[in-house]
């Protein structure tokens, strides 16, 4: 495999470089997590006139045709800077959800909103029981009409708060852990019995708990087929744990930097205490893991074009098995060497290590891909 980017993928890697130093200065981003908000409109219409909300859709609805490359581009560069704009929900699965299961119709009227940013996403899928298990769905569509009633609740729905629609999955048929009989509809956030309680995050983005009771919705708000929803969630949820991959990647990169910076300063014993070989060791077994994580997403990204089903999920669950595990050494080996103050709030490694732990539990964490890895091979 040629993981080299393009001339085209390097110069986007620049620009998404250069946006992260001038806007996401340390002191800046926790500005503006204290905001409302928990982002920047601002930050968000600049995302969308250097064309990152259009990059990996068709140029047919106003997008720029890149792919799954691109997405980790930017991806892992956000990793860099905590970026907090709702990019994960909107673009990485609201739009990749329209992709693959919505009509002409639907595609042709949101997709070129949302690449001009004019259109948030927020994709409500987890619920309490369910844990990992994306087929584990007791929130309920039963036919109404022309149309369906929907009765749930959602949990850890990521940018809901900001989202101007909802892709809801829901059960039309089967029990609550069957593969087959769900489906997603596309419903207005402000539609009438939907409720919302919003949070902020471990990591400070922000998530809500919906609910929906009795929320009449038309044959139109369907995205795909009915009872077949399952397989899209499956395959967009691949996509969204490679993206995740590369924003780990990022992190790790930043976590790896900052403690071989603070090393090299730290005086201890009329020495800097990286000249200490224990400390020096350390360092080292930091860089194998970054590497080790970035080589994963690498494989991870290039997979996610390929046809075979059965690899893209080995690759994909072995990915993310492999991140968690790195994560966990490189975020709390960078927080041991930098003493009690890694912990505080005032030192950017404690929130590094913060969303290196919520990518973990994103979609399925080590353990679970571990397992799901050794079932698969």
């Amino acid at each position: 495999m040629d993981f080299s980017l393009t001339e085209e993928q390097q110069l986007l890697k620049d620009s998404v470089d250069r946006f992260v130093r001038e806007n996401y200065e340390f002191e800046d981003r926790r500005k503006l997590a204290g905001t409302g908000e928990g982002y920047s409109e601002d930050n968000w219409k600049q995302m969308a006139e250097l064309g990152w909300l259009a990059v990996s859709l068709p140029e047919e609805y106003g997008g720029i045709g890149g792919g799954a490359t691109e997405t980790m581009v930017i991806m892992e560069g956000f990793g860099r800077g905590l970026v907090l704009e709702p990019f994960f929900g909107t673009v990485v699965l609201g739009a990749n959800l329209i992709l693959q299961a919505g009509n002409e119709a639907q595609k042709e009227d949101l997709l070129p909103k949302l690449a001009e940013g004019g259109l948030k996403l927020a994709f409500a899928y987890a619920e309490r029981q369910a844990r990992f298990d994306l087929h584990d769905v007791e929130t309920k569509a039963e036919k109404s009409g022309d149309g369906y009633t929907i009765n749930g609740a959602k949990g850890v729905v990521f940018g809901a708060a900001s989202a101007d629609k909802i892709i809801v999955a829901a059960r039309t048929s089967g029990d609550s852990r069957d593969t087959e009989g769900i489906t997603l509809f596309l419903i207005d956030s402000d539609a009438s019995g939907v409720s919302r309680r919003d949070y902020t995050t471990n990591d400070a983005l922000r998530a809500s708990e919906i609910s929906f009771e009795n929320v009449q919705v038309g044959a139109s708000a369907v995205l795909g087929d009915v009872d077949g929803g399952h397989a899209v969630i499956e395959r967009v949820a691949e996509f969204a744990v490679a993206a995740l991959c590369a924003e780990a990647v990022g992190c790790m990169d930043i976590l790896k930097e900052e403690t071989n910076e603070y090393i090299k300063t730290r005086e201890q014993f009329g020495q800097p205490i990286g000249k200490f070989q224990v400390l020096q060791h350390r360092m080292v077994d930091i860089l194998i893991n970054c590497e080790e994580a970035r080589s994963m997403a690498y494989v991870a990204t290039a997979m996610m074009d390929s046809d075979d089903a059965a690899e893209r999920a080995r690759s994909v669950a072995a990915a993310k098995a492999q991140i968690g595990k790195s994560a966990r050494f490189v975020g709390q080996n960078s927080v041991q060497m930098h003493g009690g103050m890694g912990m505080t709030d005032e030192l950017k490694v404690g929130h590094y290590f913060k969303r290196l732990t919520m990518i973990d539990l994103t979609f399925g964490d080590q353990d679970h891909h571990t397992k799901r890895f050794a079932a698969m091979t």
